[in-house]
């Protein structure tokens, strides 16, 4: 069963918890927390993002590839720019 887009809403839901994060990511430094526990949450926002990039970039394939679009009208280049612009797909939720 092949899965759905992901909405719009969705990914904003998804955003604004990283933004939460980042926003408690500055309250550690302005705290001077250790540096460990900083770039751990940084890592966690990072991989947030990533994950966000990744929907994005497979809702961009689906409805580019699933046959609901007419072949002459899938701007193949407009999706390989994007692929390259973010520098690595993660498919995964």
């Amino acid at each position: 069963m092949a899965e759905e887009t992901v909405s719009k809403e969705a990914l904003i839901i998804r955003l604004k918890r990283t933004e939460g994060q980042i926003r408690g990511i500055q309250k550690m430094i302005e705290g001077g927390r250790e540096c460990e526990g900083i770039i751990t949450q940084l890592a966690a926002a990072r991989s947030a993002i990533d994950g966000v990039a990744g929907l994005i970039l497979r809702n961009y394939m689906k409805i580019c590839f699933t046959g609901e679009t007419p072949p002459e009208s899938i701007d193949v280049e407009s999706l390989a720019r994007a692929i390259a612009i973010w520098g690595r797909v993660r498919v995964g939720k």
